[in-house]
């Protein structure tokens, strides 16, 4: 099976956004892809912001976009766009860094207005880097997510959960993609 990336530029510790994206990264794992995490927030930020290609960790992380067949790129919205620690970490890829490879875009926020980012703000900057394919993408609202405290059962022991009916759309649009990015194999 292909691999996937999940990025997230969230710059919080525990985040809606990371919560996000790990029930994404999971179910793209029990459909039976290889997927790697990335967090943006865990890279130096000196590093990062002054884009230095010798630093380990960034080598790390940009060796991680590249061997990765397609990726899921999730955010929360900030000031109607992506955060600018994703901002700071696409900015660092090289200008073709996705040619090839299908992206999920995914968004959380507080307000069905922040929708429009989806298409306006992150999905031009992922098409300017050369995806091949960059699928329907989802906004989470907030309301449907719930950090928790660590003391979850049945959640991997985190206590974060999403709600139903945020869960079954998203995971609608996750499986689509996980199909696309199978092939043509995984439909026969």
């Amino acid at each position: 099976m292909p691999s996937v990336l999940t990025l997230w530029g969230s710059p919080s510790r525990v985040s809606r956004t990371g919560i996000v994206a790990a029930h994404v990264a999971d179910r793209l794992a029990k459909a039976g892809h290889r997927v790697d995490r990335l967090a943006v927030r865990d890279l130096p930020p000196q590093a990062l912001l002054h884009a230095d290609f010798a630093d380990p960790a960034i080598r790390d992380a940009l060796a991680l976009v590249d061997k990765a067949d397609a990726v899921v790129v999730a955010s929360p919205v900030y000031k109607a766009a992506y955060s600018g620690v994703l901002k700071a970490f696409l900015d660092v890829l090289p200008q073709f860094a996705l040619r090839g490879k299908a992206v999920l875009p995914v968004l959380t926020g507080g307000t069905p207005a922040h929708v429009l980012a989806l298409d306006y703000a992150l999905r031009p900057v992922l098409t300017s880097l050369g995806a091949t394919h960059v699928s329907q993408g989802w906004f989470v609202h907030e309301s449907y997510v719930h950090p928790g405290d660590g003391n979850g059962e049945g959640d991997g022991g985190t206590g974060h959960r999403l709600d139903p009916e945020g869960l079954a759309p998203l995971y609608e649009l996750v499986d689509a993609f996980s199909a696309h990015v199978a092939g043509p194999a995984s439909t026969g």
